[in-house]
């Protein structure tokens, strides 16, 4: 269990400081425009396609008390012994968001994809998130085997 916190920990600090550190070469004034994807910087309000951006400056503290319990869910029902690496992984990306609700005022978002469409703009912890996910559903559905969690 012991090693599987520590995995837990080493990916939120991680993914924390890669997101911010990338963050802040955009807060810093880089800017591409390319065919497909531009990089350029964005202060998204909401969550996802600016969802829930009329809640404001309740948002950051509903998305802080979210991750609260999210740790109170994966350490209580002991699910970092079987997904330590992607929930290390979700937990840093929705910290390095809510970190740039407080000191932004919104998620610092730089890549915006307009390749025959347009698309969210979206960041590193964005990413990281979705990769979190996408790896539990997997590894919990096709590599299990029918393990508990208890």
């Amino acid at each position: 269990m012991m090693r599987s916190f520590f995995i837990f920990l080493l990916v939120i600090l991680g993914t924390f400081i890669i997101d911010q550190n990338i963050k802040s070469v955009f807060l810093d004034g880089y800017y591409y425009a390319g065919k497909c994807i531009d990089l350029e910087l964005h202060f998204n309000q909401g969550v996802a396609f600016s969802m829930f951006a009329f809640l404001g400056d309740y948002l950051k503290w509903i998305q802080a008390l979210l991750i609260v319990g999210i740790l109170y869910v994966v350490i209580k029902e002991k699910y970092l012994r079987h997904y330590a690496f992607p929930l290390g992984l979700l937990v840093g990306g929705a910290l390095g968001n809510v970190y740039d609700r407080f000191v932004h005022g919104g998620v610092v978002d730089y890549v915006a994809w307009h390749c025959g469409f347009k698309f969210a703009v979206f960041n590193y912890a964005d990413v990281a998130i979705d990769l979190a996910v996408v790896w539990i559903v997997i590894q919990h559905y096709f590599f299990s085997d029918g393990v508990k969690t208890k």
